[in-house]
């Protein structure tokens, strides 16, 4: 799911902003009327898209900008004289008065990235800590030593143990050198 946060001066255009969306499909974690209430709420959230004004009561939007996570998106709403002014990367504008079809087809682009993100994110290979390494080693070790098995035997042992107990690699590489060594 998409954490898409709304943020305007007036408590009026943001419930608009949160409806139209709502209404067309799309989920709205929360609205916020000023940027420092947005910050809180958004703490610890991954991967948010903002909705908001170019002008808020506590700040403006180049600095609620700043403030925001690295992996963040914003889509500003600003007077159509002033659209040329915002060209930040990861900040996408339309111009007032909104044109409801912009606003949901820059949404859904927007929320088209933000999972192509987490796709990618995904597909990363996990890094395993070194002590972590140092341990399979260990248990592979053992098993080469006291079972005969070569090293790539000793490596598929352990993960078909350890998809078999629902326990992870390092895990039953551990038990192995518990249990070996008694």
């Amino acid at each position: 799911m998409t954490n898409i946060y709304v943020v305007f001066r007036g408590q009026e255009e943001g419930r608009s902003i949160r409806h139209i969306l709502m209404k067309n499909g799309f989920s709205v974690a929360g609205v916020s009327m000023s940027g420092s209430q947005l910050l809180q709420q958004i703490e610890e959230v991954p991967d948010p898209i903002v909705v908001c004004g170019y002008k808020l009561p506590d700040m403006l939007y180049q600095e609620l900008w700043e403030y925001l996570p690295e992996d963040a998106l914003m889509l500003l709403l600003a007077p159509a004289g002033r659209v040329g002014e915002y060209d930040e990367n990861g900040i996408t504008c339309l111009s007032m008065p909104l044109k409801i079809h912009a606003l949901l087809d820059a949404l859904r682009a927007m929320v088209e990235q933000v999972e192509w993100r987490r796709r990618k994110r995904r597909q990363r290979p996990k890094v395993r800590a070194a002590a972590d390494d140092e341990v399979l080693g260990k248990a592979k070790a053992f098993l080469q030593e006291n079972r005969g098995m070569s090293e790539a035997e000793a490596h598929a042992y352990l993960q078909k143990c350890s998809m078999n107990s629902g326990t992870g690699l390092v895990e039953v590489a551990k038990m192995v050198l518990t249990l070996g060594l008694q």
